[in-house]
Protein backbone atom coordinates (compact mmCIF):
# COMPACT_ATOMS: atom_id res chain seq x y z
CA UNK A 1 0.00 0.00 0.00
CA UNK A 2 1.38 3.45 -0.87
CA UNK A 3 2.46 6.08 1.76
CA UNK A 4 0.42 9.22 2.06
CA UNK A 5 3.47 11.18 1.95
CA UNK A 6 7.04 10.94 1.88
CA UNK A 7 9.47 13.10 3.21
CA UNK A 8 13.32 13.19 2.01
CA UNK A 9 15.57 14.67 3.99
CA UNK A 10 16.36 15.50 7.65
CA UNK A 11 17.46 19.00 8.47
CA UNK A 12 14.96 21.27 9.89
CA UNK A 13 12.48 21.59 6.45
CA UNK A 14 12.49 17.90 6.88
CA UNK A 15 11.17 17.70 10.77
CA UNK A 16 9.17 20.52 10.61
CA UNK A 17 7.46 18.68 7.35
CA UNK A 18 7.13 15.77 9.46
CA UNK A 19 5.76 17.43 12.17
CA UNK A 20 2.97 19.32 10.53
CA UNK A 21 1.93 16.21 8.46
CA UNK A 22 2.07 13.77 11.40
CA UNK A 23 -0.21 16.11 13.41
CA UNK A 24 -2.83 16.10 9.84
CA UNK A 25 -2.69 12.13 10.52
CA UNK A 26 -0.54 11.67 7.12
CA UNK A 27 1.78 9.18 8.75
CA UNK A 28 4.55 10.63 6.99
CA UNK A 29 7.68 8.19 6.50
CA UNK A 30 10.97 10.25 6.42
CA UNK A 31 14.27 8.97 4.20
CA UNK A 32 16.65 10.91 6.28
CA UNK A 33 19.87 9.75 4.68
CA UNK A 34 22.29 7.17 4.85
CA UNK A 35 25.43 7.17 7.78
CA UNK A 36 28.04 6.57 5.46
CA UNK A 37 31.64 7.71 4.79
CA UNK A 38 30.71 8.84 1.29
CA UNK A 39 27.91 11.02 3.12
CA UNK A 40 30.44 12.44 6.19
CA UNK A 41 32.87 13.53 3.28
CA UNK A 42 30.13 15.00 1.48
CA UNK A 43 28.48 16.84 4.23
CA UNK A 44 25.02 14.87 3.57
CA UNK A 45 24.89 12.92 6.51
CA UNK A 46 21.21 12.59 8.35
CA UNK A 47 20.18 15.52 9.93
CA UNK A 48 22.07 18.33 7.43
CA UNK A 49 23.95 21.15 8.02
CA UNK A 50 23.01 22.04 11.63
CA UNK A 51 24.45 18.76 12.75
CA UNK A 52 27.66 20.43 11.15
CA UNK A 53 27.59 23.59 13.34
CA UNK A 54 28.19 24.33 17.11
CA UNK A 55 25.95 27.17 19.07
CA UNK A 56 23.01 28.29 17.47
CA UNK A 57 21.69 31.64 18.47
CA UNK A 58 19.58 32.61 16.17
CA UNK A 59 16.87 30.30 16.26
CA UNK A 60 13.28 31.66 17.84
CA UNK A 61 12.57 29.94 21.23
CA UNK A 62 16.16 28.78 22.78
CA UNK A 63 18.15 31.55 24.02
CA UNK A 64 21.32 31.15 26.04
CA UNK A 65 20.68 28.64 29.15
CA UNK A 66 21.60 25.43 30.45
CA UNK A 67 19.61 23.04 28.67
CA UNK A 68 20.73 19.66 30.00
CA UNK A 69 17.58 18.38 32.15
CA UNK A 70 15.55 19.24 29.46
CA UNK A 71 17.56 17.15 26.82
CA UNK A 72 18.25 14.36 29.40
CA UNK A 73 14.32 14.13 29.59
CA UNK A 74 13.17 14.76 25.86
CA UNK A 75 15.63 13.10 23.52
CA UNK A 76 15.27 9.21 23.32
CA UNK A 77 17.43 7.54 25.87
CA UNK A 78 19.55 5.61 23.27
CA UNK A 79 20.01 8.76 21.09
CA UNK A 80 21.11 10.91 24.09
CA UNK A 81 23.86 8.96 24.71
CA UNK A 82 25.66 9.27 20.60
CA UNK A 83 25.28 13.40 20.99
CA UNK A 84 27.82 15.80 22.07
CA UNK A 85 27.93 16.77 25.62
CA UNK A 86 25.91 20.03 26.49
CA UNK A 87 27.40 23.22 26.59
CA UNK A 88 25.13 24.96 28.95
CA UNK A 89 24.74 28.08 26.65
CA UNK A 90 21.53 27.41 25.06
CA UNK A 91 21.01 25.38 22.09
CA UNK A 92 23.67 23.34 19.30
CA UNK A 93 23.19 22.37 16.00
CA UNK A 94 23.18 18.46 16.87
CA UNK A 95 20.92 19.44 20.05
CA UNK A 96 18.24 20.92 17.82
CA UNK A 97 17.97 18.88 15.30
CA UNK A 98 17.94 16.00 17.88
CA UNK A 99 14.76 17.88 19.04
CA UNK A 100 12.79 18.49 15.94
CA UNK A 101 13.36 14.81 15.17
CA UNK A 102 12.53 13.53 18.41
CA UNK A 103 9.10 15.49 18.19
CA UNK A 104 8.21 14.50 14.75
CA UNK A 105 8.60 11.04 16.09
CA UNK A 106 6.70 11.52 19.39
CA UNK A 107 3.50 12.48 16.64
CA UNK A 108 4.24 9.16 14.62
CA UNK A 109 6.54 9.66 12.27
CA UNK A 110 8.26 6.89 10.46
CA UNK A 111 12.11 6.84 9.96
CA UNK A 112 14.44 5.14 7.29
CA UNK A 113 18.16 5.50 7.66
CA UNK A 114 19.35 5.25 3.88
CA UNK A 115 19.29 7.54 1.02
CA UNK A 116 17.34 7.82 -2.39
CA UNK A 117 18.82 7.00 -5.00
CA UNK A 118 15.98 7.61 -8.15
CA UNK A 119 13.08 8.27 -8.21
CA UNK A 120 9.69 7.82 -10.70
CA UNK A 121 7.33 10.82 -11.00
CA UNK A 122 5.43 9.89 -14.30
CA UNK A 123 3.41 7.44 -12.88
CA UNK A 124 1.34 7.93 -9.58
CA UNK A 125 1.87 7.09 -7.16
CA UNK A 126 5.30 7.94 -7.28
CA UNK A 127 8.50 5.34 -6.77
CA UNK A 128 11.53 5.90 -4.73
CA UNK A 129 13.98 3.41 -4.68
CA UNK A 130 16.41 3.33 -1.33
CA UNK A 131 19.81 3.13 -1.45
CA UNK A 132 19.29 -0.66 0.47
CA UNK A 133 17.02 -1.72 -2.84
CA UNK A 134 13.97 -1.41 -1.27
CA UNK A 135 11.03 0.78 -3.45
CA UNK A 136 8.69 2.94 -1.83
CA UNK A 137 5.55 3.74 -2.90
CA UNK A 138 3.70 7.20 -2.07
CA UNK A 139 0.78 9.46 -3.04
CA UNK A 140 3.04 12.69 -2.54
CA UNK A 141 6.38 13.70 -2.18
CA UNK A 142 8.39 16.48 0.03
CA UNK A 143 11.89 16.80 -0.99
CA UNK A 144 13.82 18.51 1.80
CA UNK A 145 17.39 17.62 0.85
CA UNK A 146 18.80 20.74 1.63
CA UNK A 147 22.14 22.38 0.28
CA UNK A 148 25.80 21.85 0.98
CA UNK A 149 28.37 24.47 1.35
CA UNK A 150 31.04 24.42 -1.17
CA UNK A 151 34.80 24.35 0.74
CA UNK A 152 38.09 23.87 -1.06
CA UNK A 153 39.31 20.93 0.56
CA UNK A 154 42.50 21.96 2.56
CA UNK A 155 42.82 19.30 5.50
CA UNK A 156 43.75 22.18 7.71
CA UNK A 157 40.02 24.05 6.51
CA UNK A 158 38.65 20.22 7.64
CA UNK A 159 40.41 20.36 11.14
CA UNK A 160 39.41 23.71 12.22
CA UNK A 161 35.90 23.43 10.79
CA UNK A 162 32.85 24.99 14.07
CA UNK A 163 36.48 26.45 15.65
CA UNK A 164 36.70 28.87 13.59
CA UNK A 165 35.88 27.65 9.87
CA UNK A 166 32.37 28.37 8.99
CA UNK A 167 31.09 28.71 5.62
CA UNK A 168 27.72 31.29 7.10
CA UNK A 169 28.80 34.69 8.33
CA UNK A 170 24.73 35.13 9.58
CA UNK A 171 24.65 31.91 11.15
CA UNK A 172 27.79 32.18 13.03
CA UNK A 173 29.21 36.16 12.79
CA UNK A 174 27.84 36.88 15.99
CA UNK A 175 29.81 34.42 18.13
CA UNK A 176 32.02 35.55 20.92
CA UNK A 177 34.83 33.98 19.50
CA UNK A 178 34.75 36.39 16.29
CA UNK A 179 34.00 39.59 18.11
CA UNK A 180 36.39 42.32 17.45
CA UNK A 181 38.24 40.43 15.87
CA UNK A 182 40.36 39.95 12.17
CA UNK A 183 37.92 37.87 10.21
CA UNK A 184 38.84 36.31 6.46
CA UNK A 185 36.23 35.86 3.66
CA UNK A 186 37.43 33.81 1.07
CA UNK A 187 35.23 34.55 -2.68
CA UNK A 188 35.02 37.09 -4.59
CA UNK A 189 31.21 37.26 -5.54
CA UNK A 190 27.87 39.05 -4.56
CA UNK A 191 27.72 36.60 -1.51
CA UNK A 192 31.18 36.94 -0.27
CA UNK A 193 30.80 41.29 -0.47
CA UNK A 194 27.40 40.44 1.79
CA UNK A 195 29.26 37.67 3.76
CA UNK A 196 31.97 40.07 4.61
CA UNK A 197 30.05 43.36 5.22
CA UNK A 198 27.89 41.67 7.54
CA UNK A 199 30.95 40.41 9.47
CA UNK A 200 31.98 44.08 9.50
CA UNK A 201 29.20 44.64 12.74
CA UNK A 202 31.75 42.24 14.47
CA UNK A 203 35.00 41.96 13.20
CA UNK A 204 38.20 44.52 14.04
CA UNK A 205 38.81 44.15 10.36
CA UNK A 206 37.81 42.10 7.54
CA UNK A 207 40.12 40.41 4.92
CA UNK A 208 38.62 39.16 1.55
CA UNK A 209 40.91 36.86 0.10
CA UNK A 210 40.01 37.14 -3.68
CA UNK A 211 42.01 34.84 -6.62
CA UNK A 212 42.10 37.54 -9.09
CA UNK A 213 42.48 41.38 -9.45
CA UNK A 214 39.18 42.49 -9.37
CA UNK A 215 36.19 40.96 -7.62
CA UNK A 216 33.56 39.13 -9.54
CA UNK A 217 30.49 40.78 -8.02
CA UNK A 218 28.06 43.26 -9.42
CA UNK A 219 29.88 46.82 -9.69
CA UNK A 220 27.27 48.24 -6.87
CA UNK A 221 28.48 45.38 -4.22
CA UNK A 222 32.02 45.87 -5.23
CA UNK A 223 32.40 49.76 -5.02
CA UNK A 224 30.77 48.46 -1.26
CA UNK A 225 33.65 46.66 -0.27
CA UNK A 226 36.30 48.39 -1.35
CA UNK A 227 34.48 51.75 -0.08
CA UNK A 228 34.18 49.92 3.56
CA UNK A 229 36.86 51.13 6.05
CA UNK A 230 36.90 48.07 7.61
CA UNK A 231 36.90 45.80 4.71
CA UNK A 232 40.47 45.02 3.04
CA UNK A 233 40.97 43.11 0.37
CA UNK A 234 44.17 40.45 -0.49
CA UNK A 235 44.27 40.66 -4.73
CA UNK A 236 45.23 37.33 -6.14
CA UNK A 237 45.96 34.47 -3.36
CA UNK A 238 44.35 31.90 -2.63
CA UNK A 239 43.87 30.27 1.18
CA UNK A 240 46.92 27.63 1.16
CA UNK A 241 46.23 26.77 4.47
CA UNK A 242 44.28 27.49 7.89
CA UNK A 243 46.43 28.12 11.01
CA UNK A 244 45.46 27.70 14.79
CA UNK A 245 45.80 25.15 17.52
CA UNK A 246 43.60 23.07 19.32
CA UNK A 247 43.39 25.58 22.35
CA UNK A 248 42.38 28.54 20.35
CA UNK A 249 41.20 27.11 17.20
CA UNK A 250 41.87 29.64 14.47
CA UNK A 251 44.92 32.03 14.52
CA UNK A 252 45.57 32.73 10.89
CA UNK A 253 45.67 32.47 7.31
CA UNK A 254 48.82 31.08 4.82
CA UNK A 255 47.66 32.86 1.35
CA UNK A 256 49.75 31.71 -1.72
CA UNK A 257 50.12 34.35 -4.67
CA UNK A 258 48.31 33.68 -7.97
CA UNK A 259 50.92 36.21 -9.48
CA UNK A 260 54.40 34.59 -8.23
CA UNK A 261 54.54 36.87 -5.19
CA UNK A 262 55.95 35.48 -1.90
CA UNK A 263 53.26 33.96 0.65
CA UNK A 264 51.29 36.40 3.05
CA UNK A 265 50.10 34.93 6.54
CA UNK A 266 48.07 37.09 8.24
CA UNK A 267 46.46 36.86 11.85
CA UNK A 268 42.89 35.97 12.06
CA UNK A 269 39.87 34.59 14.46
CA UNK A 270 38.18 33.25 11.98
CA UNK A 271 37.46 31.64 8.10
CA UNK A 272 34.71 32.40 5.59
CA UNK A 273 34.11 30.77 2.63
CA UNK A 274 32.13 32.39 0.65
CA UNK A 275 32.62 30.17 -2.24
CA UNK A 276 28.83 29.09 -3.31
CA UNK A 277 26.19 26.26 -2.03
CA UNK A 278 25.69 22.90 -4.08
CA UNK A 279 21.86 21.53 -3.67
CA UNK A 280 21.52 18.27 -2.88
CA UNK A 281 19.43 16.88 -6.12
CA UNK A 282 21.96 15.05 -8.23
CA UNK A 283 19.50 12.20 -7.08
CA UNK A 284 16.22 13.49 -8.59
CA UNK A 285 18.25 12.73 -12.36
CA UNK A 286 16.38 15.54 -14.21
CA UNK A 287 12.82 14.62 -13.20
CA UNK A 288 12.23 17.87 -11.59
CA UNK A 289 13.16 21.05 -12.82
CA UNK A 290 15.89 22.65 -11.60
CA UNK A 291 16.97 26.00 -12.31
CA UNK A 292 20.74 26.79 -13.31
CA UNK A 293 22.17 26.31 -9.84
CA UNK A 294 20.76 23.18 -9.78
CA UNK A 295 17.69 24.24 -7.16
CA UNK A 296 14.99 23.20 -7.47
CA UNK A 297 12.32 25.52 -9.09
CA UNK A 298 9.16 26.63 -7.37
CA UNK A 299 6.22 27.14 -9.82
CA UNK A 300 4.01 28.73 -7.72
CA UNK A 301 4.51 32.21 -5.64
CA UNK A 302 4.46 31.60 -2.20
CA UNK A 303 3.69 27.92 -2.38
CA UNK A 304 5.98 24.94 -2.67
CA UNK A 305 4.81 23.30 -5.64
CA UNK A 306 7.31 21.97 -7.94
CA UNK A 307 7.00 21.07 -11.86
CA UNK A 308 5.42 17.43 -10.99
CA UNK A 309 2.05 17.46 -9.56
CA UNK A 310 2.07 16.25 -5.84
CA UNK A 311 5.89 16.44 -5.17
CA UNK A 312 6.77 19.68 -3.44
CA UNK A 313 10.09 21.34 -2.12
CA UNK A 314 11.52 23.00 1.03
CA UNK A 315 14.13 24.51 3.12
CA UNK A 316 17.50 25.16 0.90
CA UNK A 317 17.12 22.45 -1.82
CA UNK A 318 14.76 25.43 -3.51
CA UNK A 319 16.50 28.26 -1.90
CA UNK A 320 19.57 30.16 -2.72
CA UNK A 321 18.94 33.28 -0.84
CA UNK A 322 18.03 32.80 2.50
CA UNK A 323 19.59 29.71 3.64
CA UNK A 324 18.42 29.98 7.48
CA UNK A 325 17.69 27.41 9.52
CA UNK A 326 14.04 29.20 10.37
CA UNK A 327 12.91 29.86 6.70
CA UNK A 328 14.09 26.04 6.38
CA UNK A 329 11.69 24.93 9.04
CA UNK A 330 8.65 27.60 8.00
CA UNK A 331 8.68 25.92 4.40
CA UNK A 332 8.54 22.68 5.93
CA UNK A 333 5.49 23.43 7.38
CA UNK A 334 4.29 25.28 3.75
CA UNK A 335 4.72 21.55 2.17
CA UNK A 336 3.06 19.75 4.90
CA UNK A 337 0.15 21.67 4.56
CA UNK A 338 0.61 22.11 1.09
CA UNK A 339 0.56 18.06 0.66
CA UNK A 340 -2.46 17.93 2.88
CA UNK A 341 -4.00 20.24 0.54
CA UNK A 342 -3.50 18.47 -2.60
CA UNK A 343 -4.39 14.84 -0.80
CA UNK A 344 -8.00 16.26 0.08
CA UNK A 345 -8.90 17.85 -3.18
CA UNK A 346 -7.23 14.55 -4.57
CA UNK A 347 -9.62 12.87 -2.71
CA UNK A 348 -6.73 10.41 -1.51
Amino acid sequence: MAEKVIIIGSGPAAWAAAIYAARAELKPLVIEGAITEENRLAGTLPLGQLALTTEVENFPGFPAGDMESYLNSSIEESRRRLMPPHGKHGVSGPELMELMRQQAVNFGTRIVTEDIVDVAFDAHPFKLVASDGATHETLAVIVATGARANYLGLESEERFKNRGVSACAVCDGALPRFRNKPLVVVGGGDSAVEEADYLTKFASTVYMVHRRDQLRASKIMAKRAEDNPKIEILWNCVLDEVVGNDKDGVTGVRLKSTVGEPDLEQEAAGVFLAIGHTPNTAFLKGKLELNAKKYIVLTAAARTYTSVEGVFAAGDVADDYYRQAITAAGTGCMAALDAERWLATKGL
